[in-house]
Parts: structure tokens; C-alpha cells; sequence
């Protein structure tokens, strides 16, 4: 049993707790956003993430672990660094109210209990805001496609999650006949630990797709005379030394591939470039047609 005074650890004792619950797969993260603004708040707790709107204030994200007891723990705030993030984040946003996600009362309490919150003041439930069609639906695409909603947009979370499957969803709520009002935009993931997996792309594969735009889809450029690749789970560093054609300007054609690059490489593989270095090493004289 929690004390009183271990209990707030500096927080408000004002701050209310609302719970959010439901079996995994059901589509709590997919409506937090919209549960939360409901219920008066910005900020909500899920999967080990401390979110106010669309943005991540603390935390790390259990769909990162590689097995699903790891998920589990991380989510629960077991870990005492990552517990203590979430901590010293709450006590500096000082929020009014927090809405929590988990898989039942229970797990809701724990997680308040790991971070020191006040007790729970309500529970609401995914059946009290998603009609049995809709929880299908989502228990279908969790356990046929391995897909998990991570409730903030794909851009804040495409850093860390650099080699997953990563897929922007826009949030929308039904405000009249005909009438949509955007709520926010959600990541669609497959973490390490879903029975699908996760995926490996080559370095090789990255070289033909960067070869393609240098060579086929930029003017200006003889050939690449050296490409090195390295994959991390961070993201992808890339170094690659060109030989450009006489005649085209070297700073803005340089600047032009290294957009194209980031651009298409993300876009086609999800990866997340953390460094693109390009050296042009000399020029040649086109020939003459």
C-alpha cells in the first residue's frame, strides 16, 4: 500500500488521474488523444511515453523492446531511470490532470503507483468510447499485420524508431453529417517483439537506390567512385565520393542530391539518415554526343 506521503513525491496533490483500459490491441492508443481532450486533459501516459498532445515530453517507448515481457516492463515503469525521466518531467510541466492507458484497472494503478501519482480518480473504458465493430477491427489488424499505434505524429518518434515498418494516420472526429474535424496524426509501427517481426534492409540494396537517384535521376554526375554505408539502429551513416561533369555548379548540384537522398531514402525505406557526407573528388569533360 502506497503511503500519502510517498505517494506524491512533489506532485500537485490536486492532479487528477483518469485511466484509460482495455485488452491490448483494442485501439487505446488510437483514441488517447481524443479520450484525453475529453476528459479536460493534454497529457496521457502510454506505453511508456509521457505525451502532451502531439508531442513526447519524457519517456521511452515499450514498443522499442525486442521481446514482449521487455514491452510489458517498460510500460509498467520498472526500469528506475526511465521511472525517474517521467518523474522529474511531470514535476516540471506540473499538469492538472493525467489520463493513464493499460490493459486493465490494475495495471493502470501500478503504473501510477511506479511514478508516484496520486490514486486514480476514474476509469473509462474502451467499450465506453468504441463500439464492438471497432474493437474487432482493430484486434484483426494487431493480430493478422502485427501493427501498433503510437499516439503522436510519425515525426517525432522517427528517430528512435529507424527501421520499423513507420506509417502516418491521421485522427479524425465526426462533428457533423458530412463534417470531419482533424484531432491529430498517430504512428502505425511493427515493433521487434510483434510475431511479424521487424525488417533488415542491405547495404547494398541502400546503394542501389542512392545510385539510381545520383545517376539516373541527377544531371551532373559521371559516377560515384566510392560508397560506404553503415546501418545502426539509430539510423543509417552514409559516406560517398562523386565525380561530377564539367560545367555544373558543385555546391548546388551537391545540395540537390543530398536532398534527394534523405527525401527518397526515407520515404522508400523508413530509415532514418543521421549522417549524409558526400565529398566530390574531381570532373570530367562530358562527351561530346
Amino acid at each position: 500500500m502506497r503511503i500519502l506521503s510517498d505517494l506524491k513525491e512533489g506532485y500537485d496533490i490536486r492532479m487528477r488521474i483518469i485511466g484509460f483500459t482495455g485488452a491490448s490491441g483494442t485501439g487505446k492508443s488510437h483514441r488517447a488523444l481524443w479520450v484525453a481532450k475529453e476528459k479536460g486533459t493534454d497529457y496521457f501516459i502510454d506505453d511508456g511515453l509521457l505525451v502532451r498532445g502531439n508531442s513526447i515530453l519524457a519517456g521511452v517507448s515499450a514498443k522499442k523492446e525486442g521481446t514482449k515481457i521487455g514491452s510489458v516492463k517498460r510500460a509498467l515503469f520498472t526500469h528506475r531511470e526511465h521511472a525517474d525521466e517521467v518523474k522529474k518531467a511531470i514535476k516540471a510541466y506540473k499538469p492538472e490532470s493525467i489520463l493513464i492507458l493499460g490493459t486493465s484497472d490494475k495495471m493502470v494503478d501500478m503504473i501510477a503507483g511506479n511514478l508516484g501519482l496520486p490514486y486514480v480518480d476514474e476509469y473509462v473504458s474502451i467499450n465506453d468510447v468504441a463500439d464492438d465493430f471497432e474493437i474487432k477491427q482493430a484486434l484483426s489488424t494487431r493480430k493478422e499485420q502485427g501493427k501498433h499505434v503510437i499516439p503522436v505524429p510519425t515525426f517525432e518518434i522517427k528517430q528512435d524508431f529507424s527501421g520499423y515498418f513507420l506509417d502516418p494516420l491521421q485522427i479524425f472526429k465526426r462533428r457533423a453529417k458530412g463534417s470531419y474535424q482533424l484531432v491529430g496524426e498517430k504512428s502505425v509501427v511493427r515493433p521487434t517483439f510483434s510475431y511479424m517481426g521487424n525488417y533488415t534492409i542491405s547495404d547494398y540494396t541502400i546503394f542501389q537506390i542512392i545510385e539510381y537517384i545520383v545517376l539516373k535521376k541527377t544531371e551532373g554526375v559521371n559516377k560515384i567512385s566510392r560508397f560506404r554505408a553503415e546501418n545502426r539502429p539509430e539510423g543509417i551513416y552514409i559516406e560517398m565520393d562523386l565525380v561530377l561533369l564539367y560545367g555544373y555548379p558543385i555546391q548546388p548540384l551537391v545540395k540537390e542530391i543530398k536532398e534527394r537522398i534523405r527525401s527518397e531514402i526515407e520515404q522508400l525505406t523508413a530509415l532514418n539518415i543521421r549522417t549524409l557526407n558526400i565529398m566530390v573528388k574531381s570532373l570530367v569533360v562530358a562527351p561530346k554526343q
